[in-house]
């Protein structure tokens, strides 16, 4: 007979106990949150109906079994409550069952008043091998209707929830369906004994599972928060602990070092509590400023696309009008179209020149598009790169010497063979002369090819404006135009044509540069990429 009694005894406490830390410790985890906060009221039922069933069946006293009795039953008529506003919060469903909560709350206070009359519980009296045990009433089998169907009612919308969600909210969902069953059973079985059934309530030791399986379901799969409970959980229990040997301690000494210890302990756990819980809000922060961050460099992609298809349709439908007019003002110039005065033809002329440079800047804005999106075409070819470079020399010779600028051409002495798209290369080196010669009022212009290791590097010196150190870095990116003082360096442009020559260096597997001692000291630009051996081509 000791061994049952001590069984449900212990299964009553562990329940209660278990109850009451889980309950505790979600709710100071997060006050605000609606599941923590039912999570708390359902436990703390659960704990008044275990301590008030425990007290009932072990006291020797009636009077102090009959207080138990209408204790506990008054804490077993929320629990159904309780878990079905947990359920709702649990799975969001609040809105949608929030007109049953009324109800449900009317039911739970009429079977509380009557609680306290005989037409619930008669009474209690000595059953099986308890002390004392309630004996049901006329209302107590529509109590029982009432527990169970709430019960189920509120697993059905849990179950119908899981169906609908995937891992891992399914899988944390499936834990407290299960537990809710095995609670539930447990729980439920004492009431063989109020309808003195003469089944033994074994299954009680299933209750205090309840809520250690939610426990578990919070440390694996994150029901609330992990980290947090667990510190407050393991503190809690170090206080417990010592505080029972305070309690059984048998002399004053052992008194004094056990509440010595507990004082130390309760202290240094809170501050543990509070750096964990600092640690976990500042973790939380950070993982939500970098969704916010991935939200925003989404956000930016986006907007970076839409820009670059603007800018290849406008390209590409203002490169055609521009052509046209350009032919037609060539063959008026031309005289196609008849004799035009002096006067006119002057003025035709910087329309021209005009509506060259708009053709020149929508051609940097096709290359960019081109470039950007891997539709720019290379036509590769091995060959000599200095006959480029001289054509080059050839072309701003004339340009030079309007400007009456020096031109210094230092061609290598061998051939220096490269992989190139001769073409796009071309083009490289020659925006880097037709920069340095608008770029310098006086002075020379010094055009270099060497090689240089496995490399061939072609400079571009000038004894210009030059460019500040902290200016020389933008010069390879995207729309920037270098401004210096109330200069501006870029005198036309959108500022993409080094931004597009890097891009096409770095194409040939090459690199791209400026060197500057600083304003007014002129400054160099190199382009460096690979050299091949005459036996290659």
């Amino acid at each position: 007979m000791l061994f049952f009694f001590n069984y449900y005894t212990f299964s009553l406490a562990l329940g209660g106990f278990i109850a009451l830390i889980s309950g505790f410790l979600v709710y100071h985890n997060d006050t605000n949150k609606r599941q923590n906060k039912t999570w708390f009221l359902l436990n703390v039922s659960s704990a008044i109906w275990s301590f008030g069933y425990l007290f009932m069946i072990s006291t020797p006293y009636q009077n102090i079994a009959i207080l138990s009795n209408k204790i506990l039953h008054q804490g077993a008529i929320f629990i159904p409550f309780f878990y079905f506003l947990f359920v709702i919060a649990l799975t969001n469903t609040h809105e949608k069952h929030r007109i049953k909560i009324p109800l449900l709350l009317t039911a739970a206070g009429i079977f509380s008043f009557f609680n306290q009359t005989s037409l619930f519980i008669q009474g209690v009296f000595p059953k099986f091998i308890f002390n004392y045990a309630p004996d049901a009433g006329p209302l107590f089998i529509y109590f029982t209707v009432y527990f169970f169907a709430v019960a189920i009612y509120a697993m059905c919308i849990l179950f119908q929830k899981i169906q609908l969600v995937t891992q891992p909210e399914r899988a944390r969902l499936s834990f407290v369906l299960w537990a809710s069953i095995l609670g539930f059973l447990g729980g439920g079985s004492v009431f063989f004994l109020t309808f003195n059934i003469n089944i033994s309530p074994f299954p009680l030791l299933l209750f205090s599972l309840y809520p250690t399986i939610i426990v578990y379901a919070i440390f694996r799969h994150h029901l609330f928060n992990v980290k947090v409970i667990t510190t407050e959980l393991l503190t809690f229990t170090i206080w417990t602990f010592f505080l029972i040997r305070l309690l059984i301690a048998d002399s004053l000494t052992s008194q004094l070092i056990e509440g010595g210890m507990l004082i130390m302990l309760i202290l240094f756990g809170i501050l543990l509590i509070r750096s964990v819980l600092k640690e976990v809000q500042t973790r939380e922060q950070i993982q939500q400023l970098a969704g916010d961050l991935q939200n925003a460099n989404k956000e930016l992609a986006r907007i970076n696309q839409a820009k670059s298809d603007f800018i290849s349709m406008a390209s590409h439908q203002l490169k055609t009008p521009l052509s046209i007019i350009k032919g037609y003002i060539s063959m008026t110039l031309e005289g196609s179209f008849g004799k035009i005065t002096k006067m006119a033809n002057e003025q035709l002329e910087k329309v021209f020149i005009s509506n060259e440079r708009l053709i020149s800047l929508v051609e940097d804005l096709l290359n960019l598009s081109r470039v950007e999106e891997g539709r720019m075409k290379y036509d590769w070819v091995e060959a000599d790169i200095v006959p480029i470079v001289q054509q080059i020399v050839d072309e701003v010779r004339i340009t030079t010497e309007h400007k009456h600028l020096k031109l210094i051409w230092k061609p290598p002495k061998e051939k220096l063979f490269v992989r190139a798209d001769l073409n796009k290369i071309r083009n490289v080196i020659f925006n880097m002369a037709d920069n340095a010669i608008k770029y310098t009022d006086k002075g020379s212009i010094t055009i270099t090819v060497t090689p240089h290791g496995q490399s061939v590097r072609v400079s571009v010196a000038d004894t210009g404006r030059g460019i500040s150190a902290q200016q020389i870095q933008k010069l390879f990116t995207k729309f920037t135009r270098i401004m210096e003082g109330t200069n501006s360096l870029t005198t036309a442009g959108f500022g993409l044509g080094m931004y597009v020559a890097r891009l096409i260096v770095e194409e040939h597997g090459g690199r791209i540069w400026a060197e500057s001692a600083g304003l007014g000291k002129g400054s160099t630009f190199i382009v460096e990429v690979p050299m091949i051996t005459k036996s290659e081509t």
